[in-house]
């Protein structure tokens, strides 16, 4: 057996071991530091966020919900188009397939 391949295939093995091990523990492997999105979006509901959409339009407000298809609705919402604030709505629903990122501020 090549010693090449033996290196590889330990190599495999231990990266499996690495992800399975991961998700025995409940959760997907992770590089660093990085947070389970849905527990970082449970932890944010009732804070300031800002909601950046596929089109570049941006929402800002505060976060009351997040559903499975990243379905947001904010409070006391202002849009943003071109970095200019365009329109404030009391309350606001965006559609989770628009959604291009959602970050606490």
């Amino acid at each position: 057996m090549p010693a090449c391949w033996l290196a590889a295939s330990l190599a495999a093995d231990q990266s499996y071991e690495h992800r399975r091990a991961a998700m025995e523990n409940g959760g997907a492997p992770q590089q660093g530091e990085g947070k389970d999105p849905s527990g970082f979006l449970g932890e944010i509901i009732n804070s300031a966020v800002t909601v950046k959409l596929n089109s570049g339009v941006v929402y800002k407000g505060s976060l009351q919900s997040v559903d499975g298809y990243m379905n947001i609705a904010l409070e006391n919402c202002t849009e943003h188009v071109d970095g200019a604030r365009r329109r404030s709505y009391g309350d606001a629903f965006i559609r989770g397939n628009n959604v291009m990122y959602i970050s606490a501020d």
